[in-house]
């Protein structure tokens, strides 16, 4: 609000808004300036009012102010009165427009787009989104949220956050609407909807089913547990995750289901001793320290939830043990048992002073396909040299082999121990068509090696022994070459003297096939091998610079810089050595396109013209990439056109700094290429899209990396000793040239209230963080809050309290922290928010809903949404989702619950009544007058049925005697047709009386005529006449009684009065059977047919439809 500044215009002020404020954060320093404008208004206000002017002119007596303050107030109804011109909205330029709106939050910032054409124009562009995204998640400005020096030009920060998208086809739009969603149900803490059980489903629930997102169970392990692994199944299948977690202090590991909270047998039977450096040479230096003659290290071990474990002795005469999945007992790997032949490249190795230094295990099936079964286990021993195994028969290759049966073998750095290994766990055809790294290695003295070739396994002799084996792995290994990062190259110590007898900045290594070397030149390489296999860790140190055996090892595998290349290797120096700071280095593979020279020779005739597209020989026009072309070139990267950059990660606070714990994002569209991001060749060759979720052909898409959402970026996370995590991005950009080393900046730092950090994880949306106290935290690395979003574990727990007390009272806790969190696994997927943590011997799982970017996903309509802290229907019990008490609205519970019990009553009297008849005497009836009046109905219902009988029992003896009873006609006889009244002749009929008519006619005849089984009576001769277009029965019993045929009267006078009388008779027989039909209805249960009922008369009730009387 601003004054106009026209004081001769209405004498009024106008709004104006000023595009320069900004809404969101005001300076320090512009208090002062907004105060005077605030001042000026005031005095432009008071100027515009003309009694204002008159009372500041002279001032009135004390009697006169009271008419001085009438006139300024209707002198200011009569200015306010007048219509001020104001400033809209519409009137504004849409750049400040933009701006204003970015303030709304999204469901309002969506719904904007009904106001105006203009505003929908506006809201739908990425712009406006993407500066509310920023607004709301400040990512690296919250580094100097609180510094004055933030506000100034100095300091000006994008508004482009880097992060790994949340889904496959995300914008601007949809990152913001399901991040904040996402974020809001993690703090909110609802527990997830269980998947529904199987047919052979158990019937018992665990926490995670009865309603709780957090379930604690044991592993059965005797240590702490140190690693983790899951599968973590995808889509809507409704199997629930498989983990498995071992301890490395123990070499021991299990498998468990999280939903019914239980530990499985499987790796917990035929458990062996394994050697411990620290118990074999107690008070021996580790890690080629001390001495320095021998190399001595913690066991080493990986886990793999599909494929099992893999551990390794880090002592003297080091063994490496595998069991796998689908077997209770496990095997140790074959060691070298070959003497030195160097005309083959096999150099002589001393077992007694080796030990395993590293391990890794397959977790996927793609390398162990692309290899066709031959990496399936890699370890690194002390001395340098990689080996590697096979899982055994698989489906994902047509090879055979044993489990763990050694395939290839490399030297690569002889004396040097190999202390990480990292494998592309989703390395694929084409990745490998475009020659990309899917193996490295680090060193004791920081070298990285990297292969981007496959090895070739040479025919296998038929049953070979391990001997042979063993060659056919050194011959496999050659078929390959290690490449070397030059830029991590060994450094050699100054010797100004020349006193040293080898270079320290040299060393041999396993040469290939490709090099083309001789016999004499490959045994002259085996014998500099053994040379080198020989020095101690004393030699390495004092000739070369940086031996440090607890480097931490990272690689980004899908990092891409558009010309297939972009990986990037991060090597942690975590400053635990005297004397020796944490340091980051980033060193990313870049494709040099490499020039032809040009000739001075013309070009020879043999090469023809340049083909051109047109007929007439026109200039050829390129065609324009499609949406499945890929961005790469087809250039293949190799050494010579290969550039390494150098990057420094600076921590932007205190020097000295103990690295303690490490992480990569490990979410799905983090490790995708460009050539497989779905953003990028929409619909193309990559698998992660839809056509429902494509955009259409007409619609524009990302054409570079920079207009993706969140740039492509990669999270790496570091804790450190001191409880605080340092978060950068993996992909920043490097320098432009490879002689300058750039330095990138933290995009967070987290403070955490963990006194040391002890395991890290990270997804696209949150990152979880485990101190040694046990407390495990949930935190956002785009800082939309300063406070971790969830506590997923606290360390004043009484479970926690109780592990201290085992862990100080038992002789196995020494030395090891049975309270602190030890590793952490998350779900790749990030819409999904579970993971499991490692708390000592116990593990932690949790389960929360995301039912609210369910329905942002989703196209179907949106769920009601149930009473807050719902678990389940409405008609459950409502628990609090906040823990401060355990049932909340227990009075509406209670309601609920007495409502549905008077619909359960209420139904089952309304079977009771429909069944027997409990409310024919009111609902008063007590009772002793219910069972009295169930005992007149017996009553009356067994008279009735000894009525019947008798009844019966008389009919048939009459039916037997009296030939004049009328009965159904005789199938064997033809049907006959009675004629009409005038006429004395009787023809066959079409129809048949029906049955229960016949019968009631029977019945009623004898009744009135007992006497006729002496002499027949003129009643009994009385013609039956049936009703005109009546048909006959077809279906007719076998056993019925012939009808005996009636003589004929002489006169007409009797054939009338014959007539009468039967018309009466039979008046009288329908009469009597819908009395019986009525009495029958109202007994409860029908009386059964005696047993001397003919058969044609027990079929009588089967009939569809009633017979009619006439």
């Amino acid at each position: 609000m601003l004054p106009s500044g026209d004081a001769e215009g209405h004498g009024a002020s106008v709004d104006i808004v000023d595009p320069d404020a900004s809404p969101s954060r005001v300076p320090a320093e512009d208090d002062g300036s907004l105060l005077r404008r605030l001042s000026t208004t005031d005095n432009a206000l008071s100027a515009s009012s003309p009694s204002v002017h008159r009372s500041s002119s002279s001032s009135p007596p004390e009697g006169a102010q009271l008419d001085l303050t009438r006139q300024s107030i209707a002198a200011s109804k009569v200015s306010s009165s007048r219509p001020t011109p104001r400033r809209s909205l519409a009137d504004l330029p849409n750049e400040v427009l933009t701006h204003i709106l970015s303030h709304l939050p999204p469901s309002s910032l969506t719904a904007i787009t009904l106001v105006s054409r203009r505003f929908h124009t506006l809201v739908t562009t990425p712009h406006a989104w993407r500066i509310a995204f920023s607004r709301y998640f400040p990512g690296p400005y919250s580094l100097y949220k609180n510094q004055a020096a933030a506000a100034s030009s100095d300091h000006l920060i994008s508004d482009k956050r880097a992060f790994t998208r949340l889904t496959a086809l995300a914008s601007w739009r949809s990152e913001y609407i399901l991040r904040t969603r996402l974020l809001r149900s993690l703090s909110r803490g609802k527990p997830a909807q269980p998947p529904s059980p199987g047919k052979h489903g158990s019937s018992r629930a665990s926490g995670i089913q009865n309603g709780s997102p957090v379930t604690t169970y044991t592993s059965r392990l005797i240590y702490p547990v140190t690693h983790l692994d899951a599968l973590f199944p995808t889509g809507a299948t409704g199997k629930p995750p498989l983990f498995i977690h071992g301890a490395a202090e123990q070499g021991a590991a299990t498998t468990s289901d999280p939903t019914t909270g239980k530990t499985g047998s499987w790796g917990l039977s035929g458990q062996q001793a394994f050697q411990h450096f620290a118990d074999l040479f107690p008070g021996e230096a580790e890690y080629g320290l001390g001495s320095g003659d021998m190399v001595g290290l913690p066991n080493s071990m990986d886990v793999s939830q599909p494929y099992g474990m893999v551990y390794g002795e880090g002592c003297p005469r080091g063994r490496c043990y595998f069991i796998a999945s689908g077997e209770q007992r496990g095997r140790f790997l074959s060691v070298s048992e070959l003497e030195s032949e160097p005309h083959l490249g096999i150099p002589a190795i001393n077992v007694i002073t080796t030990a395993i230094s590293s391990v890794w295990i397959a977790k996927s099936p793609n390398v162990i396909k692309m290899t066709n079964g031959l990496v399936g286990i890699l370890t690194g021993s002390s001395s340098g040299i990689l080996t590697a195994y096979s899982l055994g028969t698989s489906p994902s290759h047509d090879r055979r082999f044993e489990r763990g049966q050694v395939t290839a073998k490399w030297v690569l750095s002889p004396g040097v121990p190999i202390i990480a290994i990292a494998v592309d766990e989703n390395f694929s055809a084409k990745r490998y068509s475009q020659r990309r790294i899917w193996a490295a290695v680090l060193n004791a003295l920081g070298e990285v090696y990297y292969l981007t070739e496959i090895p070739v396994q040479p025919e296998v002799p038929a049953k070979p022994n391990a001997q042979q084996l063993e060659r056919l792995a050194w011959k496999t290994g050659r078929s390959v070459r290690w490449e070397l990062i030059e830029a991590t190259r060994r450094v050699a110590r100054p010797d100004p003297f020349n006193q040293q007898l080898v270079d320290g900045s040299y060393s041999p290594r396993s040469s290939s096939d490709s090099m083309g070397l001789n016999e004499d030149q490959i045994a002259a390489e085996t014998r500099e091998i053994e040379k080198f296999l020989a020095f101690k860790p004393k030699h390495f140190r004092k000739v070369c610079e940086g031996w440090d055996m607890q480097r931490q090892f990272k690689v980004d595998f899908a990092g891409d810089d558009l010309n297939g290349a972009g990986e990037s290797v991060i090597i942690l120096n975590c400053g635990v050595s005297e004397g020796q700071g944490a340091s980051i280095r980033r060193f990313t593979r870049q494709k040099v396109r490499v020039e032809r020279p040009l000739t001075s020779e013309p070009c020879s005739g043999v090469h023809g013209p340049k083909p051109t597209s047109s007929l007439f020989g026109g200039p050829s026009t390129p065609e324009p990439r499609s949406r499945a072309s890929s961005h790469l070139s087809d250039n293949v990267s190799s050494v010579v056109n290969t550039e390494w950059r150098v990057s420094e990660f600076v921590f932007d606070g205190p020097k000295s700094i103990k690295l303690t714990a490490s992480a990569l994002d490990q979410s799905t569209y983090a490790q995708l290429t460009v050539s497989e991001d779905p953003l990028l060749g929409m619909s193309g060759a990559s698998t992660a899209s839809s056509p429902l979720s494509s955009p259409l052909p007409h619609m524009g898409s990302p054409s570079s990396v920079s207009e993706i959402p969140g740039q492509r970026a990669r999270f790496l996370a570091a804790g450190t000793a001191t409880g605080t995590v340092y978060v950068w991005d993996v992909r920043a950009p490097t320098s432009r040239t490879p002689d300058v080393i750039n330095q990138v900046s933290p995009l967070r730092v987290i403070r955490t209230d963990s006194p040391q950090i002890s395991c890290l994880a990270l997804t696209s949306l949150y990152m979880v963080h485990g101190g040694n106290d046990g407390l495990v935290q949930a935190w956002d690395p785009l800082a939309s809050s300063s406070r971790p979003i969830r506590t997923l574990n606290s360390r004043f727990s009484s479970r926690a309290r109780r592990r201290l007390i085992q862990a100080e009272a038992s002789l196995l806790g020494v030395g090891n922290n049975y309270f602190a969190a030890g590793a952490i696994c998350l779900d790749p997927d990030p819409t999904v928010l579970r993971g499991m943590v490692s708390l000592g011997t116990h593990v932690r799982y949790w389960s929360y809903s995301s039912s609210a970017a369910d329905e942002y996903k989703s196209s179907k309509r949106r769920v009601r949404r149930s009473q807050r802290g719902s678990n389940g229907s409405p008609e459950g019990q409502r628990f609090s989702s906040s823990g401060r008490g355990a049932l909340r609205d227990y009075i509406a519970d209670e309601q609920m619950e007495l409502e549905r019990q008077k619909i359960a009553e209420q139904k089952e009297r309304e079977r009771l009544r429909g069944r027997f008849g409990i409310d024919l005497l009111g609902p008063d009836a007590t009772e002793e007058e219910l069972i009295a009046y169930a005992q007149m109905l017996s009553e009356e219902s067994y008279n009735n049925d000894e009525l019947k009988r008798r009844e019966g029992e008389g009919s048939v003896f009459a039916s037997s005697v009296s030939s004049d009873t009328i009965a159904a006609q005789d199938s064997s006889f033809p049907p006959r047709e009675f004629s009409s009244s005038s006429s004395p002749v009787l023809d066959t009929v079409e129809e048949e009386l029906a049955p229960d008519i016949a019968e009631a006619i029977r019945l009623s005849l004898l009744d009135e005529n007992p006497g006729s089984f002496d002499s027949p009576s003129p009643t009994n001769s009385i013609p039956i006449k049936y009703a005109k277009g009546a048909k006959i029965n077809r279906r007719r019993s076998s056993n019925s009684y012939p009808a005996t045929p009636c003589p004929v009267a002489e006169s007409s006078t009797r054939q009338e009065e014959d007539d009468l009388e039967f018309a009466i008779q039979l008046s009288l027989a329908e009469e009597q059977s819908r009395k019986e039909a009525i009495a029958a209805q109202e007994e409860e249960f029908p009386a059964l047919m005696p047993p001397s009922t003919p058969p044609h008369l027990s079929r009588m009730d089967k009939g569809k439809g009633k017979a009619r009387a006439f």
